[in-house]
C-alpha cells in the first residue's frame, strides 16, 4: 500500500464477530465500528489506556437530570470507588435530587405520556419519565436539608466544595444508619476525599433554601446567627489549584470527563484558562478529554468545548488532540456501557483524596500566581488604596 494511503487505512478492518449469548460489554463496545458506536468505543479506550495511568488526575463534570435517573448508584459512584474520579464539578439540582436516595425517599419509573395538569392536582411531580410524590419525597427533603443548614458547621462564608463535604458527611451517615447501601455521590465524595463543586449554587433547590433560611434570618434579625454565604469565587480558586498541581507541582497529566455540557462542562474547562488567561501562568490546557453530549456546537449549545475548538481557548492541549472524544449520544445510555468497560478492564487507581489537600493546593496556586505575574504590584497597590 502506497504511503499516501497507509496512515488513512492502518484502522483495523470492519468485519465484526457476530453477537452472540454469550456477548459481554467489553466485546460489544470492541465491535463497535463506527459513527457513535465509534466514539463510545474510543471513549472507553481512552479510559482504559489513558484514565488508567496513576498520574493522570480525572474531573467529572455531570449535567442534566441524571441522579433522579439513578446513574449515582448505578454507574458514578462506582466509577468514583475504582479510582477514575478525582474531583467533580456538577449542577446543584443534581446534587439535590441526590439527597433523595440518601433519605430513602424514593423515585418511580413512569410514562412522559402523562397529564401534569392532573399529576399536579395529585401531588406528583415529574421529571421527563420519572415520577415521585411532592410532599413525601420533595418537600420532606427540603425539611431534612433546611434542619441540616441551620446545624453550626454551616455557619460561615465557604464554597461549594466545602459545603458539599459537610452535607456529604450527614448523607453518609443516613446511609449507614439506615442500611441504604452507597446511593448518594456527596456520600461517595466525602468517604473518598473528592472535592465536589457547583458553579451556579443559587441555580437549585439547595440554593432556594440557602436564600430561604437568609431572607428569614434577615426579617426576624437574626443575621448574627445564620452566617452561611456561599462564595464561588473560592471555588473558582480551588477548582484551579487541583489542574495546577497536578499539571505543575506533580508533572502529571489531567483528563476530563464532561457528562452532558452546561455550566458544570464550561467550569470544569475554564480552569485552564483561569491558570494561563487570568493568573498568567504558562500551561499548554487539559491533555484527555471525553465528552458525551446530545449538543450540537453550531447552535451555541456546545460552543467552547468540542476538543478542537477548546484549543483555541488553552483548555485541551492542542498538541493531544487525537486523543480527545466527543461522543453524541444520550448519557443515560453511554455511561453505564462506558463505566462497566472501565470496571472490566481496568484495575482500581489509588484514591488522590484531593479534598483533603486543599489548603495546600490553594497555597502552591497562589504561590505560583505571585511569581509568573508581572502585574501583580501594580494591583496590590490598587487594591491597597480602596477606601482611602
Amino acid at each position: 500500500m502506497g504511503s499516501s494511503k497507509s496512515k488513512y487505512l492502518r484502522g483495523q478492518r470492519i468485519l465484526p464477530e457476530p453477537i452472540s449469548p454469550t456477548t459481554d460489554i467489553v466485546q460489544l463496545v470492541d465491535s463497535m465500528d463506527a459513527y457513535n458506536g465509534g466514539r463510545l468505543r474510543a471513549a472507553c479506550h481512552l479510559l482504559r489506556d489513558r484514565y488508567s495511568q496513576k498520574d493522570v488526575t480525572i474531573g467529572l463534570s455531570l449535567a442534566g437530570a441524571l441522579t433522579p435517573a439513578g446513574l449515582g448508584p448505578s454507574a458514578i459512584i462506582p466509577l468514583m470507588n475504582h479510582g477514575f474520579v478525582d474531583w467533580i464539578v456538577a449542577t446543584g439540582a443534581n446534587m439535590y435530587h441526590d439527597m433523595h436516595f440518601a433519605f430513602d425517599l424514593p423515585m418511580h419509573r413512569g410514562s412522559h405520556n402523562v397529564d401534569d395538569a392532573d399529576l399536579r392536582d395529585k401531588g406528583v411531580t415529574r421529571i421527563y419519565d420519572i415520577l415521585f410524590d411532592y410532599e413525601d419525597v420533595l418537600m420532606e427533603t427540603d425539611r431534612q436539608l433546611r434542619r441540616i443548614l441551620v446545624r453550626p458547621e454551616f455557619q460561615k462564608e465557604m464554597g461549594t466544595r466545602e459545603f458539599y463535604y459537610y452535607l456529604g458527611k450527614i448523607l453518609s451517615e443516613h446511609e449507614q444508619k439506615n442500611g441504604l447501601g452507597q446511593v448518594s455521590i456527596l456520600a461517595a465524595a466525602y468517604r473518598n476525599g473528592i472535592p465536589v463543586f457547583t458553579s451556579s449554587p443559587g441555580d437549585s433547590t439547595i440554593g432556594m433554601n440557602v436564600a430561604g433560611l437568609e431572607l428569614l434570618a434577615e426579617a426576624t434579625g437574626l443575621q448574627d446567627k445564620f452566617k452561611l454565604k456561599i462564595n464561588p469565587s473560592i471555588d473558582v480558586n480551588d477548582s484551579t489549584a487541583i489542574i495546577l498541581n497536578a499539571k505543575k507541582y506533580e508533572k502529571g497529566k489531567t483528563g476530563v470527563i464532561l457528562i452532558g455540557g452546561g455550566s458544570p462542562k464550561n467550569f470544569m474547562l475554564q480552569t485552564e484558562p483561569q491558570i494561563q488567561e487570568v493568573l498568567m501562568i504558562p500551561e499548554v490546557g487539559q491533555d484527555y478529554d471525553i465528552n458525551v453530549t446530545d449538543a450540537r456546537p453550531d447552535t451555541g449549545g456546545l460552543s467552547g468545548a468540542p476538543p478542537t475548538e477548546a484549543a483555541s481557548w488553552g483548555k485541551i492541549d492542542p498538541t493531544k488532540l487525537e486523543e480527545t472524544v466527543t461522543a453524541y449520544l444520550d448519557v443515560t445510555a453511554a455511561l453505564p456501557l462506558m463505566v462497566a468497560y472501565c470496571l472490566q478492564t481496568t484495575k482500581p487507581k489509588k484514591l488522590k483524596r484531593l479534598y483533603e489537600r486543599g489548603s495546600e493546593l490553594r497555597q502552591k496556586l497562589a504561590q505560583s500566581y505571585l511569581e509568573n505575574n508581572q502585574e501583580v504590584e501594580a494591583l496590590k497597590k490598587l487594591i491597597q488604596q480602596l477606601g482611602s
